[in-house]
C-alpha cells in the first residue's frame, strides 16, 4: 500500500532511480551529482572561512576580549546561533517552495557574505569577521532543511543510506579540505589574509555555478502559510517532530552526536598547541584525520547495511565513539614536551600515532552512528512536512551545540584540561547512548540482529525487495529456531511485530529481547481463550497502524527440521483485517540452513528435542539464508497454498 504523498514523492524520481550498483554511481546522475557538488562547495567554504579565522585569532592576533582557548568555542557558538533562531522559518520555506530555487537563493546569499568577509580578512577586522560567522550560520540554516529534504524526494528507500553516506562523506571531506586550506592559506607570510579572501569568494561562485544544474524539486506543501514568528514556529516544529516518537528520539540522538563532535572540533587548535605542542600544521593534521574517519565511516554504512536503512549500526557507532574518546585521554596524558613542533617532528614521535589512531577510529564510528539516523528520519517523516522535521532537528542540534560550547567553556574555566574534557565527553556519550537505546529499543534490537547476522551467521538474503517499504503487510515464515524472529528483523528495513508462542517469553535473554520488540504472545485457544483472542486483536491493531506483522503459521519450532502444516491463524488475521477495509498483502518467506544450528531443536535429551545444548555447535559464520517470495493478495491466501509457496522457497 502506498500513500498518495509517497506516490507523489516517488513520481519526482526519474527512471534512473534504481539504476546504480552502489552509492558512487550516484555521482554520474544529474538528480544527485550537481546537488552533491553544491553542498560540497558550501561546506568547504564554511570551513575554510571559519578555520582561517580561528587560526588567525589563535596564532596571529592578540585579542584581549577573545583569548585563544575560547576562540574556537566563541566562533562555533556564533555560527550555530542562527540555527536556533531561524531553522523553523527555513523549514517552512523549504516545504513551501521548489527546493532547487531555495538552493540557488542560498548560494546567491553566500556570494554576498563572502564579499563582506573578504573585506574583513584584508583589514584583519575580527568584529566584521564575527558578523560574517553569524551570516554564514544563517546561510547554513537556510540550506540545512533543503539538503536533507531533497534526498528522499529524488532517491528511493534503498538508495537513502548510500545517498546520505555520500553526502556525509562529501561534507566531511569538504570540511577537511576547507579547514586544511584555511589553516595553510592564512599562515602564508604577508599574503595569507588576502589569499583567504580570494579563496572564499571563488568557492562561493563555484557553488552557485554548479547549483544551476540541479533539476527541479517541486514543493511538497505549496499551500503552506508561513508563520514568521520564529519562537511560536520553533515550538510548533518541535511538537510536530514529537508526533512520531521514534523520529523525535532519533533527532535527539543526532543532536547528541553534534554535541559530541563539537567538543572535539572546537578544541583541535588549542589541543594541537597546548597538549600536543604542535603548530598550525599539526592542528590541520588533526582535522584531516578526523574528517577522513567520518568519511570512511559514512561510506561503510551502505556496505554494512546491505543497502537498506540499518539503524543497528547506531549502537555500534556509539560504542566506538566512547571507547576511542576515552582512550584519547589516556593517549594524550604524558606526551613529551616540545615547543611548536612542525608536522615532520610531530609525526616522528610514536606516541602521537596513538592519538591519531584514536581520532580516526572515533570519527569513523561517528559516521556509522549518524548516517543511519539521518536516513531513518528521512524515511519515516511525512513528505509534506519533512523539511520542518529537519528544521526541528537543526533547532535541537543548535541547542545541543550551544550547550556543548557552554559546558566545555565552563569545564575549561574550572581548570579541566582538554584531555579531561575528552574523557568527560566519552563517558557522557556512553551514558546518553544507553539511555536513548532504552527509550527506543528498536536501535538495540536491530544492533543485536545485525551482530547475529554478521558475526554468528553468514546471512544471505534473496528477494528482500519484496518486503514492502511502507504500508501494512503480513509476513509468514517457517519456524526453525529460537532466533528466527531476530534474523527476520535483520532482513527488514522496517520494524516487525511478531506473533509468538507465549512460552518463548520465558527463555532467558531471548524472552527479554522479544518483550523489547513488543512481540505479541499467543497461547493455544483451548489453553487460554482470552489470551488467544487478545493476540489477534493486537495483531489487527498492528495492521491498522500500517505496520509489518509476522507470524509463524506452523505454530511451533520444528522438532525434525521439516516444514510442518500451516494452521489457520493467518486466515483469521486476514479476514479480520479485510472486515475493517484493510487489504494487507501476505509475503511468504523461508529461512534456510538453520536446522542444525545451536538455536534449533536438533539435540536429543531425555527423549526430547531441545535447543541451545551445545555452544558453538557449528562455530561462527555458518551459512544461513532467507528467501523472500512475491506478495500474495489477501483474496488468494489459503494456509495450504502458503505452505506450498514457503516449501518452494526452501528448495530455491
Amino acid at each position: 500500500m502506498t500513500t498518495p504523498a509517497a506516490a507523489a514523492t516517488a513520481a519526482t524520481a526519474p527512471p534512473e532511480a534504481n539504476a546504480h550498483a552502489n552509492q558512487f554511481a550516484l555521482l554520474r546522475q544529474r538528480r544527485f551529482a550537481p546537488f552533491f557538488w553544491t553542498q560540497f562547495a558550501g561546506a568547504a567554504n564554511d570551513n575554510l572561512f571559519k578555520f582561517a579565522f580561528t587560526v588567525m585569532v589563535t596564532y596571529q592576533l592578540q585579542l584581549s576580549w577573545m583569548p585563544p582557548a575560547m576562540a574556537g568555542l566563541a566562533i562555533g557558538a556564533l555560527f550555530i546561533l542562527p540555527f536556533l533562531l531561524f531553522s523553523a522559518t527555513a523549514g517552512q520555506l523549504t516545504d513551501k517552495f521548489d527546493k532547487t530555487k531555495m538552493i540557488r537563493f542560498v548560494k546567491n546569499l553566500e556570494i554576498a557574505i563572502m564579499l563582506l568577509a573578504a573585506w574583513g580578512f584584508v583589514r584583519a577586522d575580527a568584529v566584521v569577521l564575527l558578523g560574517c560567522v553569524f551570516l554564514m550560520g544563517l546561510h547554513s540554516t537556510l540550506f540545512g532543511p533543503v539538503k536533507f529534504a531533497y534526498l528522499p524526494q529524488v532517491l528511493d528507500a534503498r538508495e537513502l543510506t548510500g545517498g546520505n553516506g555520500m553526502v556525509e562523506m562529501g561534507t566531511f571531506v569538504a570540511i577537511l579540505l576547507g579547514q586544511v586550506a584555511g589553516g595553510l592559506l592564512v599562515a602564508l607570510p604577508q599574503v595569507g589574509h588576502a589569499t583567504v579572501a580570494v579563496a572564499c569568494v571563488l568557492l562561493a561562485l563555484v557553488g552557485r555555478g554548479v547549483a544551476q544544474a540541479i533539476p527541479q524539486a517541486p514543493a511538497t506543501d505549496p499551500g503552506l502559510v508561513i508563520n514568521w514568528n520564529p519562537f511560536s514556529e520553533t515550538w510548533r516544529n518541535l511538537k510536530l517532530a514529537h508526533g512520531n516518537i521514534v523520529v523525535f528520539r532519533s533527532l535527539l540522538g543526532i543532536s547528541w552526536m553534534w554535541f559530541f563532535g563539537a567538543v572535539f572540533l572546537s578544541q583541535f587548535p588549542s589541543f594541537a598547541k597546548e597538549v600536543l605542542h604542535g603548530n598550525e600544521q599539526v592542528a590541520s593534521l588533526l582535522l584531516v584525520v578526523f574528517s577522513v574517519g567520518i568519511g570512511v565511516g559514512s561510506l561503510l554504512c551502505e556496505t554494512l547495511s546491505r543497502r537498506q536503512v540499518e539503524i543497528g549500526l547506531v549502537p555500534l557507532g556509539a560504542i566506538g565513539m566512547s571507547v576511542f574518546a576515552i582512550d584519547l585521554y589516556f593517549a594524550s596524558r604524558a606526551l613529551p614536551p616540545s615547543a611548536g613542533m612542525g608536522l615532520g617532528a610531530f609525526m616522528g614521535q610514536a606516541a602521537h600515532w596513538r592519538v591519531m589512531a584514536d581520532l580516526a577510529l572515533l570519527s569513523l564510528f561517528a559516521g556509522l552512528y549518524s548516517v543511519p539516523m539521518y536516513a531513518l528520519i528521512q524515511l519515516r517523516s511525512q513528505p509534506t512536512h519533512r523539511a520542518r522535521i529537519i528544521a526541528a532537528n537543526n533547532i535541537l542540534n543548535a541547542l545541543f551545540m550551544i550547550g556543548s560550547s557552554v559546558i566545555a567553556g565552563a569545564l575549561l574555566g574550572a581548570g579541566f584540561t582538554i584531555p579531561q574534557i575528552f574523557l568527560f565527553t566519552g563517558i557522557a556519550n556512553a551514558l546518553v547512548a544507553f539511555y536513548i537505546f532504552m527509550l527506543v529499543p528498536e536501535y538495540l534490537l536491530r544492533f543485536i540482529a545485525w551482530m547475529l547476522s554478521h558475526f554468528v551467521y553468514r546471512f544471505e538474503i534473496k528477494g528482500d525487495e519484496h518486503i514492502p517499504t511502507e504500508g501494512a503487510a503480513v509476513l509468514v515464515c517457517n519456524h526453525v529456531s529460537f532466533i528466527d524472529a531476530i534474523l527476520l528483523m535483520a532482513a527488514s528495513p522496517r520494524p516487525i511485530r511478531f506473533i509468538m508462542d507465549h512460552r518463548i517469553f520465558k527463555v532467558p535473554v531471548l524472552g527479554w529481547l522479544f518483550k523489547l520488540a513488543k512481540a505479541i504472545p499467543i497461547a493455544p485457544q483451548k489453553e487460554d481463550p482470552a489470551a488467544y483472542e487478545a493476540a489477534f486483536a493486537r495483531a489487527l491493531g498492528v495492521l491498522r497502524e500500517g505496520d509489518l506483522l509476522a507470524i509463524f503459521p506452523e505454530g511451533a519450532i520444528t522438532r525434525d527440521g521439516q516444514l510442518q502444516p500451516f494452521k489457520g491463524g493467518v486466515m483469521k488475521i486476514i479476514e479480520s483485517a479485510r472486515a475493517e477495509g484493510i487489504e494487507p498483502p501476505v509475503i511468504p518467506m523461508a529461512l534456510t540452513n538453520l536446522w542444525g544450528s545451536y538455536f534449533s531443536r536438533i539435540e536429543l535429551r531425555g527423549g526430547e528435542n531441545v535447543a541451545m545444548a551445545k555452544p558453538f555447535r557449528r562455530g561462527f559464520f555458518s551459512r544461513v539464508g532467507l528467501n523472500v517470495g512475491h506478495a500474495v493478495p489477501p483474496v488468494e491466501v489459503r494456509p495450504e497454498a502458503l505452505q506450498q509457496r514457503v516449501s518452494g522457497l526452501l528448495a530455491a
